[in-house]
């Protein structure tokens, strides 16, 4: 036998688009979308992370609505992250799905479409189901596994959380393997990326946190440990500099907005993550002059994951988004996993990665 059979066999490249990307490189390649209509072409692009060793392929996706930012931060301190150099498999990150929403602020695309109520798409369909035929057959067609960056829509917030609907047992183990402050086993939505990549055997993990073009440090910190965790438990990348979560994450299976009994303005006692009892005051609804003030009370205790930053609202508006879990158990457990990310080894630097 001579020294070259004996040679292990180099990976093939990764495909995508018309870009090979060679085992043991990364690069970014942009994916065309659309020609604006004063001729700016318009382009997806893909960080491709191919390693030289085989093993799955995990897509990161942020901004699939365009004014949710956080997770655009979150993709650029992950492609930061020196443990990508030893990669096992591929990481496909995508920074800005939705490029139209990203540059005006808006959730949505030039044509007023919703881009997560639009998959699979269609490759002769609207704008939106253009974009989102595009990412299914570059990305999710030839990935094994997703996280999909999200936050709360604009004035409102979301105490960082993993929300889940598994096909297969392993998408759960994942989903506690990330290590959010907050799991919620969630029901599909019709035209979505989670539904649309479940058909195609690829579960997702959605990952919701903060406020609509706002950062918030704790969900960044929070979101790229929970990748590196991911990654580790694929195999993806070592043990080194990725911690596992000390504490369990608080799982809710039901969840319920409370709503404005009245117009006017909101005074809010309570925020996100804050456990509320049955019958406690969260907030009270007055009206400009001060002559009738309306109580918002807690319906069952829980969790509060969720709460508009609106100080003006309408009859009806949604509030407080708090889920049933035992309040006694919660406040403690979310301390503790706070003060965890707060001594993660990943965020010991000066500065912020």
């Amino acid at each position: 036998m001579n020294a070259d059979s004996r040679k292990p066999k180099k990976r093939p490249a990764f495909e995508i688009g018309e870009f090979e990307v060679e085992a043991g490189t990364r690069r970014t390649v942009d994916l065309p979308v659309s020609v604006l209509s004063d001729h700016t072409p318009v382009s997806m692009s893909v960080h491709v992370v191919h390693g030289a060793r085989p093993g799955p392929t995990l897509f990161v996706s942020a901004a699939v609505h365009g004014d949710e930012i956080i997770g655009v931060e979150i993709a650029r301190r992950l492609l930061s992250v020196d443990s990508l150099d030893s990669l096992r498999g591929t990481l496909l990150v995508i920074p800005i799905v939705n490029t139209f929403g990203f540059h005006s602020h808006s959730r949505y695309l030039p044509d007023r479409r919703d881009l997560n109520r639009s998959f699979p798409g269609s490759a002769r369909g609207s704008l939106a189901a253009r974009l989102a035929q595009l990412f299914m057959s570059e990305v999710v067609a030839r990935s094994d596994y997703g996280i999909d960056l999200h936050s709360a829509a604009i004035h409102r917030t979301n105490l960082p959380q993993i929300r889940v609907s598994p096909s297969h047992p392993e998408t759960l183990e994942l989903a506690e393997a990330f290590g959010a402050p907050v799991m919620l086993v969630s029901s599909l939505r019709d035209g979505s990326l989670r539904q649309a990549a479940q058909k195609h055997n690829v579960d997702i993990l959605l990952y919701e946190a903060g406020e609509g073009l706002r950062f918030d440090e704790f969900a960044a910190r929070v979101g790229v440990s929970g990748i590196l965790r991911v990654m580790r438990r694929l195999g993806m990348v070592g043990p080194r500099g990725v911690t596992r979560p000390k504490h369990r994450s608080l799982r809710g299976g039901s969840s319920t907005w409370l709503r404005a009994p009245a117009g006017g303005l909101l005074r809010a006692f309570k925020t996100i993550g804050d456990s509320v009892q049955e019958g406690d005051l969260l907030g009270i609804v007055s009206d400009p002059f001060g002559e009738r003030e309306r109580p918002v009370t807690a319906t069952s205790g829980g969790l509060i994951i969720g709460r508009s930053n609106l100080p003006v609202v309408n009859e009806g508006d949604a509030l407080f988004h708090v889920m049933q879990v035992d309040p006694d158990h919660a406040e403690p457990a979310l301390a503790g996993m706070t003060a965890e990310v707060g001594r993660d080894p990943l965020f010991d630097e000066d500065e912020i990665i």
